[in-house]
């Protein structure tokens, strides 16, 4: 119903995809999971995928500045029976993250899904990798960028930010790296 109602809404194309919500709750099924950060809610989609899959005393810390798109979010929270396990910060999620931080969460997270807004990716990612803790996963989204980062002469913003991190990810030697070619590509970075 969720898919559904986020389909018809103007932005509905930056749902996640059904197989990678699937994907996700198995992977933290797979790792025990009980300390989730999620970096972007839009309508919960994803939120209600990896909060089914958390035990009963599992968390999901969740970040957005939509009251609005997150009020949608809610109600099905609410009607799956989640809304207990869900922390919803209402802000930008670099000052959340921040506050994270400052409050000696750094390496308290199991699992992390980036999936915000394209220009903070690099900054969500350092910040994930902290609050993250050794053998814990950062999942990141659209980084295929329906192809356009393979393609050098697209120089939007948003392409030049994932293509930047891309390259950098590769090198990043605090991980072990796949891409999977899943929806618009999902990177997962395994902290080291």
């Amino acid at each position: 119903q969720l898919r559904h109602e986020t389909n018809q809404h103007p932005d509905g194309d930056m749902q996640i995809s059904p197989d990678q919500g699937q994907f996700m709750a198995l992977l933290l099924q797979l790792m025990g999971a009980k300390n989730v950060l999620e970096i972007g809610t839009f309508t919960g989609y994803s939120s209600l995928w990896m909060t089914l899959a958390l035990p009963a005393d599992g968390t999901l810390i969740t970040c957005d500045v939509s009251a609005e798109d997150t009020a949608i979010a809610r109600r099905y929270w609410q009607a799956a029976g989640v809304t207990h396990k869900i922390d919803l910060r209402l802000a930008p999620a670099l000052d959340t993250l921040d506050e994270m931080l400052a409050t000696n969460q750094s390496g308290t997270f199991d699992f992390v899904l980036i999936d915000a807004d394209k220009l903070n990716y690099s900054h969500y990612y350092e910040k994930s990798l902290e609050l993250l803790r050794t053998g814990g996963l950062i999942a990141i989204d659209n980084v295929l960028w329906g192809g356009d980062v393979a393609d050098p002469d697209d120089t939007d913003d948003d392409t030049v930010a994932l293509r930047s991190l891309n390259q950098f990810l590769h090198q990043d030697e605090r991980i072990d790296l796949t891409m999977l070619p899943i929806a618009d590509g999902l990177t997962l970075a395994l902290k080291r």
